[in-house]
């Protein structure tokens, strides 16, 4: 099974030579790929420093086209499973091949990663999980499926998904929608109890006020992608 961990990286100088660290001690049978989109600082400089396997986006592409830049590497070269992983340091890749095997035996297509299955490790912020409530209640109302994390960044694709992904991924916020999108080609999702750690680095890109955006915007995203079926 040919396995490969995507990256995606703004700005995450001081966290991701510990992210491939913890990839390379825990998860020994995948490769990995650094998604750099346009950094500031000096995530590609390190990434060049160290000798890591880094995709330099020419042009900022926000999180989606950084994750579909991903998806369609791991579809180009022939990889069975893709995962995304945050650069941050929040995803611990312990869980990746236990991850994989779940997903082999089960005939899933994608899996996410749930810290609220279990409920335990870091659970976000109060205002955070009303919005990830809203949006699994929506998402639920609309296919039927219950997805406890949709807002999750730890998700792992089979072959199938990573060709949808990497000819059609949301450009913004893309977790809810590019969900629905998988549901509504009846593709089978599924979830995985993680635990997941506060962020150590850096600053999230969704502040409070931007958050306002992040829910009209999401919950249009999902109502028109579910018109689509």
């Amino acid at each position: 099974m040919k396995s490969l961990v995507i990256i995606p990286a703004y700005n995450e100088e001081k966290s991701i030579l510990k992210t491939v660290n913890d990839i390379k001690e825990h998860a020994k049978s995948f490769d990995y790929v650094i998604v750099n989109d346009c950094s500031m600082d000096k995530t590609l400089e390190l990434c060049r420093e160290h000798g890591l396997c880094v995709l330099n986006l020419p042009v900022n592409l926000g999180i989606g086209g950084a994750v579909q830049t991903g998806y369609l590497y791991a579809y180009k070269n022939g990889y069975d499973y893709a995962v995304q992983f945050d650069g941050d340091g929040q995803h611990d890749a312990s869980y990746l091949e236990k991850m994989r095997d779940y997903m082999k035996d089960r005939d899933v297509d994608l899996l996410i990663g749930s810290r609220f299955l279990e409920k335990e490790g870091f659970q976000s912020s109060g205002l955070r999980r009303f919005g990830i409530r809203y949006f699994s209640h929506l998402i639920k109302l609309l296919t039927g499926v219950r997805i406890t994390d949709p807002t999750s960044g730890m998700r792992m694709a089979n072959r199938s998904v990573m060709e949808i992904y990497a000819n059609c991924y949301p450009k913004d916020y893309p977790e809810p929608e590019s969900a629905v999108a998988i549901l509504n080609v009846g593709k089978k999702i599924e979830e995985y109890p993680v635990k997941m750690r506060e962020r150590e680095e850096g600053v999230s890109s969704i502040s409070p006020i931007r958050s306002v955006y992040y829910m009209i915007k999401v919950t249009l995203a999902i109502l028109v992608e579910a018109l689509r079926k």
